[in-house]
Protein backbone atom coordinates (compact mmCIF):
# COMPACT_ATOMS: atom_id res chain seq x y z
CA UNK A 1 0.00 0.00 0.00
CA UNK A 2 1.48 3.24 -0.49
CA UNK A 3 2.84 4.86 2.31
CA UNK A 4 2.25 8.69 3.46
CA UNK A 5 5.15 10.77 1.97
CA UNK A 6 4.90 9.03 -1.27
CA UNK A 7 3.99 10.32 -4.48
CA UNK A 8 0.95 8.23 -6.79
CA UNK A 9 2.61 7.48 -10.25
CA UNK A 10 0.29 9.01 -13.57
CA UNK A 11 -2.68 7.13 -14.56
CA UNK A 12 -5.18 7.73 -17.20
CA UNK A 13 -8.64 6.41 -16.06
CA UNK A 14 -12.12 6.65 -17.58
CA UNK A 15 -14.90 8.34 -15.34
CA UNK A 16 -18.26 7.36 -14.90
CA UNK A 17 -18.86 9.54 -17.98
CA UNK A 18 -16.60 7.54 -20.03
CA UNK A 19 -13.99 10.51 -19.96
CA UNK A 20 -10.51 10.11 -19.92
CA UNK A 21 -9.06 11.10 -16.73
CA UNK A 22 -5.88 11.50 -15.83
CA UNK A 23 -4.20 11.82 -12.10
CA UNK A 24 -2.41 15.18 -12.80
CA UNK A 25 -5.83 16.61 -13.37
CA UNK A 26 -5.79 16.64 -9.97
CA UNK A 27 -2.83 18.27 -8.94
CA UNK A 28 -2.96 22.00 -7.30
CA UNK A 29 -5.59 20.89 -5.08
CA UNK A 30 -5.78 18.32 -2.31
CA UNK A 31 -7.45 15.16 -2.97
CA UNK A 32 -9.21 12.14 -1.08
CA UNK A 33 -9.58 9.42 -3.09
CA UNK A 34 -11.99 6.58 -1.78
CA UNK A 35 -11.46 2.78 -3.14
CA UNK A 36 -14.48 0.65 -3.20
CA UNK A 37 -15.46 -2.99 -3.77
CA UNK A 38 -18.13 -2.55 -5.93
CA UNK A 39 -21.12 0.07 -6.99
CA UNK A 40 -24.49 -0.23 -6.10
CA UNK A 41 -23.92 -2.59 -3.46
CA UNK A 42 -24.95 -1.38 0.62
CA UNK A 43 -21.75 -0.18 2.32
CA UNK A 44 -20.37 1.26 -1.34
CA UNK A 45 -23.56 3.05 -1.34
CA UNK A 46 -23.54 4.33 2.42
CA UNK A 47 -19.98 5.76 1.25
CA UNK A 48 -20.30 7.03 -1.32
CA UNK A 49 -23.43 8.98 -0.37
CA UNK A 50 -21.50 10.07 3.11
CA UNK A 51 -18.98 11.85 0.54
CA UNK A 52 -21.76 13.35 -1.18
CA UNK A 53 -23.55 14.54 1.81
CA UNK A 54 -20.85 16.75 2.56
CA UNK A 55 -19.57 17.94 -0.20
CA UNK A 56 -20.12 21.31 0.83
CA UNK A 57 -17.59 20.33 3.65
CA UNK A 58 -14.78 19.26 1.23
CA UNK A 59 -15.42 22.39 -0.98
CA UNK A 60 -14.60 24.76 1.84
CA UNK A 61 -11.70 22.84 2.35
CA UNK A 62 -10.72 23.16 -1.22
CA UNK A 63 -10.24 18.96 -2.08
CA UNK A 64 -11.58 17.25 -3.89
CA UNK A 65 -13.65 13.59 -3.52
CA UNK A 66 -12.74 10.74 -5.90
CA UNK A 67 -14.19 7.61 -6.11
CA UNK A 68 -12.89 4.61 -7.82
CA UNK A 69 -13.32 0.73 -8.22
CA UNK A 70 -13.04 -1.61 -10.51
CA UNK A 71 -16.47 -1.43 -11.80
CA UNK A 72 -17.18 -0.95 -15.47
CA UNK A 73 -17.98 2.86 -16.71
CA UNK A 74 -21.85 1.67 -17.83
CA UNK A 75 -22.03 0.46 -13.87
CA UNK A 76 -20.09 3.45 -12.73
CA UNK A 77 -22.32 5.46 -14.74
CA UNK A 78 -25.73 3.87 -13.50
CA UNK A 79 -24.19 4.40 -9.79
CA UNK A 80 -23.63 7.85 -10.16
CA UNK A 81 -27.23 8.81 -11.97
CA UNK A 82 -29.13 6.71 -9.60
CA UNK A 83 -27.64 8.28 -6.15
CA UNK A 84 -27.09 11.59 -7.47
CA UNK A 85 -23.39 11.25 -6.60
CA UNK A 86 -21.30 14.86 -6.84
CA UNK A 87 -17.75 13.57 -7.34
CA UNK A 88 -16.23 11.51 -10.50
CA UNK A 89 -15.84 8.15 -10.28
CA UNK A 90 -13.25 6.29 -11.49
CA UNK A 91 -13.47 2.85 -13.57
CA UNK A 92 -10.23 0.37 -13.16
CA UNK A 93 -11.17 -3.04 -14.42
CA UNK A 94 -7.49 -3.50 -15.22
CA UNK A 95 -6.57 -2.86 -11.61
CA UNK A 96 -4.08 -0.68 -13.52
CA UNK A 97 -3.96 1.98 -9.92
CA UNK A 98 -5.91 -0.48 -7.42
CA UNK A 99 -2.42 -3.01 -7.86
CA UNK A 100 0.26 -0.37 -7.29
CA UNK A 101 -1.90 2.00 -5.12
CA UNK A 102 -2.11 -1.55 -2.93
CA UNK A 103 -5.88 -1.44 -2.26
CA UNK A 104 -6.36 -4.84 -4.16
CA UNK A 105 -5.76 -7.99 -2.15
CA UNK A 106 -6.93 -11.24 -0.37
CA UNK A 107 -10.22 -10.56 1.35
CA UNK A 108 -12.10 -12.87 3.91
CA UNK A 109 -15.62 -13.02 4.28
CA UNK A 110 -18.12 -15.41 5.96
CA UNK A 111 -15.14 -17.88 5.99
CA UNK A 112 -14.75 -17.50 2.09
CA UNK A 113 -11.07 -16.32 0.97
CA UNK A 114 -11.47 -14.76 -2.49
CA UNK A 115 -9.21 -11.55 -4.43
CA UNK A 116 -11.07 -7.99 -4.21
CA UNK A 117 -10.54 -4.36 -3.34
CA UNK A 118 -9.62 -2.88 0.71
CA UNK A 119 -11.98 -0.43 1.18
CA UNK A 120 -9.38 2.42 1.69
CA UNK A 121 -9.49 6.43 1.83
CA UNK A 122 -5.66 8.41 0.34
CA UNK A 123 -5.28 11.72 1.22
CA UNK A 124 -3.19 13.54 -0.81
CA UNK A 125 -1.81 17.58 -0.60
CA UNK A 126 -2.04 19.69 -3.45
CA UNK A 127 1.42 18.41 -5.00
CA UNK A 128 0.32 15.35 -4.85
CA UNK A 129 2.10 14.02 -2.23
CA UNK A 130 0.13 11.06 -0.01
CA UNK A 131 -0.70 12.69 3.38
CA UNK A 132 -2.88 9.96 4.84
CA UNK A 133 -3.90 6.65 4.72
CA UNK A 134 -7.16 4.74 5.47
CA UNK A 135 -6.86 0.87 5.31
CA UNK A 136 -9.87 -1.62 5.74
CA UNK A 137 -12.17 1.36 6.02
CA UNK A 138 -15.53 1.19 8.42
CA UNK A 139 -18.11 3.44 6.70
CA UNK A 140 -20.38 4.49 9.77
CA UNK A 141 -18.02 8.15 10.92
CA UNK A 142 -16.06 7.66 8.19
CA UNK A 143 -16.43 10.86 6.22
CA UNK A 144 -16.36 12.74 9.49
CA UNK A 145 -12.37 11.34 10.19
CA UNK A 146 -11.36 12.76 7.03
CA UNK A 147 -12.73 15.96 7.43
CA UNK A 148 -10.86 16.03 11.07
CA UNK A 149 -7.31 14.87 9.31
CA UNK A 150 -7.77 17.07 6.69
CA UNK A 151 -8.23 20.19 8.78
CA UNK A 152 -5.58 18.76 11.28
CA UNK A 153 -2.67 18.07 8.10
CA UNK A 154 -4.38 20.87 5.73
CA UNK A 155 -6.03 23.21 8.24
Amino acid sequence: MLEPGATAPEFTLRDQDGREVRWSDFQGQPVAVFFYPKANTPGCTKEACAFRDDRQAFEERGVQVVGLSADSVKSQANFHSRYELTMPLLSDPERTVLEPWGVWGEKKNYGRTYMGIRRSTFLFDADGKLLHVWPNVRVKGHVTQVLDKIDELLG
